[in-house]
């Protein structure tokens, strides 16, 4: 039911070229002038609040969750479920805590976000190397996922040709990155998160009709093709082979919440926002795309389980990460009909540009932050010519090796890698925004110990975890240095981030917090309000 004849094949490689060369247009034409710095960081802040919050969205929909979450509600239902719901949590945290603070606060990367109260050399180059840190992982994830989905629409398994698509794609995301900069990643996510959402509403529907449009129907048949009966249904299956489950599932969504709210390249978007109105309104519609898209992607993972089993779930990939093409695709029935070539094609389509469009916003991220906060700091006084041509070449420098470590890392289990980049954002992100913005004795020494101590807490134990090794679906199922008995870092690192940037606040002494607290008194009205508005000219005015 899920093989591909050769018309949907060619559909799809006809649209994979013409969706390059469309987008690759459109960041030319709308690129930013190479001397203006603020279009090529922030796009100038051109966007109304329904484009910024699809932007955001799209940014937000990355490859992973598309596929990784997709194959763990298909193999793990429940479980697979409250994973997705805890990415829609995750973004109304940032919505309602860290948006507009950071808006009001950040200018173009989380450095300076963070410099507002504790500028210096220091703070920025170690905030730029936590970006990166945290966004090369994900990128990573990405990009090796490249070869597996282009091989599985097109029906190629040679090593060779995978390794190519991998480099391809890696090439397109630098190039995306230097030459459109903020507003052409930010036309490539609108155009990703319509073509997702639009072409996934429709298979949802076809799978609900498939079950005369009950959704208790479509559940209970995909739990009794799950190869789990009534546990798929329930929660714990996921972390089954754990040692505490419950507190491992605890952790996995705390892990979730608060990184997905603090990823730099979801929260450079805040920066791009003309008001705190605007930045408002703009989540709106991110929360609201991203709740339909939950919906998606939950119907279509499972109906895949309930039309094709597990057993055809894991065919094409043992962890499921095609399931969302493998639902979409037996949606359909066994022959595929013009209109649902053309359907499926665009399914296959929007999936390649999430890839597209997500790596090459990381890459952004990680490039203007080592292009502002370390190059431009070390060289004060920069002109905004050369900051920008910096921040295109930063886009190289960071692009190239990842492309290169991607082609390595593509037969492996890429699920330590996500996991490393949300458990460095809740780790060490997540505490040292939350204090920078809202805890007035908070000082330097916290902030320094807050992200390096969180960041080498998350690097120390990960490869302790079975992800890591193991069990037969870890990185590296050959060998077992499995110790560390939780299946992510959270339990430990995320309490313990919070953690040193208290004591690296309260140990230093009364003196270095009575100057945290009028530095923070001078600063917290922006920080709250934002920058006060010009009065109103009159109608005479000149």
């Amino acid at each position: 039911m899920t093989d591909f004849g050769g018309t949907a094949q060619t559909w799809s490689l006809v649209a994979f070229c013409a969706a390059v060369s469309f987008t690759l247009l459109l960041c030319v034409l709308t690129g930013p002038d190479s001397d203006d710095l603020a279009e090529f960081y922030t796009g100038y802040t051109y966007l109304s609040p329904l484009r910024n919050g699809l932007a955001v969205a799209g940014d937000y929909i990355s490859a992973a969750t598309v596929l990784t979450i997709g194959g763990v509600i298909a193999l793990c239902g429940y479980d697979g479920i409250v994973l997705a719901v805890s990415t829609l949590l995750s973004l109304l945290v940032l919505m309602f805590l860290l948006a507009e603070p950071l808006r009001n606060t950040g200018r173009f990367t989380m450095g300076d976000a963070l410099a507002r109260r504790m500028p210096g050399r220091r703070v920025r180059i170690v905030a730029c190397l936590v970006t990166v840190a945290a966004l090369v992982p994900m990128t990573l994830v990405q990009l090796a996922s490249t070869g597996q989905l282009v091989a599985y629409v097109l029906g190629f398994s040679h090593g060779a040709l995978k390794t190519g698509c991998v480099i391809g794609v890696g090439a397109l995301m630098i190039v995306y990155a230097a030459i459109g900069g903020m507003r052409g990643t930010a036309l490539l996510h609108i155009l990703k998160i319509v073509a997702l959402l639009g072409s996934g509403v429709v298979v949802a529907a076809l799978v609900l009709r498939a079950f005369d449009w009950s959704p208790g129907a479509l559940f209970d048949a995909a739990a009794a093709r799950s190869g789990a009966g009534d546990a798929y249904l329930g929660s714990g299956l996921q972390f089954a082979g754990g040692t505490y489950p419950r507190l491992d599932m605890v952790s996995t969504q705390c892990a979730i919440v608060l990184g997905g709210a603090c990823l730099p390249h979801v929260t450079m978007r805040m920066y791009t926002a003309g008001s705190a109105r605007e930045v408002r309104r703009a989540m709106s519609w991110a929360v609201s795309s991203v709740a339909l898209f939950v919906l998606v992607v939950t119907v279509i993972a499972v109906g895949a389980t309930a039309l094709v089993g597990r057993a055809g779930v894991m065919a094409s990939d043992p962890r499921g990460n095609t399931a969302y093409l493998v639902g979409s695709r037996a949606a359909f029935g066994a022959e595929l009909s013009r209109p649902e070539t053309l359907l499926f094609t665009a399914v296959t389509t929007a999936v390649f540009l999430t890839l597209l469009a997500s790596v090459a916003s990381m890459t952004l991220a990680c490039a203007n932050s080592l292009a502002h906060d370390v190059i431009a700091s070390l060289r004060r006084g920069m002109d905004p010519v050369r900051e920008t041509t910096v921040a295109r070449v930063s886009a190289v420098v960071v692009g190239a090796p990842v492309v290169a470590l991607a082609a390595l890392v593509q037969h492996r289990s890429l699920q330590p890698l996500a996991t490393v980049s949300f458990c460095l954002a809740a780790s060490a992100i997540a505490p040292a925004l939350v204090y920078s913005l809202f805890w007035r004795r908070f000082t330097r020494t916290g902030l320094l110990w807050t992200l390096v101590g969180g960041s080498l807490a998350v690097l120390l134990l990960m490869p302790g975890t079975r992800l890591v090794s193991g069990t037969p679906t870890a990185a590296f199922p050959e060998v077992d240095l499995h110790w560390f008995p939780f299946t992510t870092t959270a339990p430990v690192s995320i309490p313990l981030g919070f953690l040193l940037g208290w004591l690296g606040s309260v140990l230093p002494g009364r003196r270095a917090r009575r100057e945290a607290r009028r530095v923070y008194a001078a600063v917290e009205p922006l920080i709250l309000a934002g920058p006060e508005s010009p009065p109103p000219r009159g109608r005479g005015a000149a």
